[in-house]
């Protein structure tokens, strides 16, 4: 049986960058946890909340008056929030519930707020720091650092690094490359991760599954994430599958750090295979 919803996420992951939608990529990784969900529903949320956004605007069109605008409609009128209390709860990294909820994790609320702003006309970028998602708005003299999570913050360099060490929990020092643009392959992928985190943590061996299914889309030739397929498969005893992954694994990297626990893990699922013949 064809898994409509993984065939349709490959078909927009293959797009030029420029066709890809990012909001669209979020609600398919949504639809592992809602089969059901209407993209298109959603989508149209997005729209509806533009022109909402948009009637509310004042002192003129300049992108600087746009933004502004956008951070009184989504932070003050609509109420959006970093939800700090239950940061791990997987409906914070499902663009459905954020939309529903108004809250959620730094980067599916960076997702709406560039959903927003680009539907506004503003050139709003997402910004990958370590542990913390932010975006990133370039004006045609400035450039501002928003934490969507934190309702809007505008933060400097060094406001940002103590943030980080917060959330990281240990002193580090950022540096340009930390503060560069991210592209929304790397942000799907960065969504897709977070998810599997909770679902590994959880042992949700199917959803993890699925998971992992969709960053070996973005990343055909990620081989940890074969690797880990292979694992995912051996808690699922579909043995096959994980010889197979396994074993593709370790013809690719066969000196790889972990390779002793990788062949740990295939002679244990080969046992379990033989058994059953």
């Amino acid at each position: 049986m064809i898994d409509e919803a993984l065939e349709r996420f490959g078909e927009l992951v293959r797009r030029h960058a420029e066709d890809l939608d990012l909001a669209e990529g979020a609600l398919l990784i949504a639809q592992t946890e809602y089969s059901d969900l209407e993209v298109e529903r959603y989508l149209g949320r997005l729209d509806r909340m533009a022109e909402e956004a948009r009637a509310g605007l004042r002192g003129g069109q300049e992108p600087a008056a746009a933004l502004r605008r956008l951070h009184v409609y989504l932070f003050e009128e609509q109420g959006f929030r970093g939800n700090s209390e239950e940061y791990y709860d997987p409906r914070n990294s499902f663009l459905n519930d954020v939309l529903d909820r108004k809250t959620g994790i730094p980067i599916t609320l960076s997702v709406v707020y560039m959903e927003l702003g680009r539907r506004l006309g503003l050139t709003i970028r997402g910004i990958g720091l370590p542990g913390h998602f932010m975006v990133e708005w370039q004006g045609d003299t400035e450039r501002l650092l928003i934490d969507p999570f934190n309702r809007g913050a505008i933060l400097d360099a060094q406001e940002c690094q103590a943030l980080v060490a917060r959330v990281m929990d240990r002193p580090i020092e950022l540096g340009p490359e930390h503060f560069r643009s991210v592209g929304k392959r790397q942000i799907l992928a960065r969504m897709l991760l977070n998810l599997k985190g909770i679902w590994f943590s959880r042992q949700e061996w199917g959803k993890a599954l699925a998971i992992v299914e969709r960053l070996l889309l973005l990343a055909p030739a990620a081989l940890g994430e074969v690797r880990d397929r292979g694992i995912i498969h051996a808690r699922l005893g579909t043995w096959v599958a994980a010889v197979r992954d396994l074993e593709a694994y370790l013809r690719a990297r066969p000196e790889a750090p972990d390779a002793e626990t990788v062949r740990h893990h295939l002679r244990t699922v080969r046992q379990a295979l033989a058994s059953r013949n």
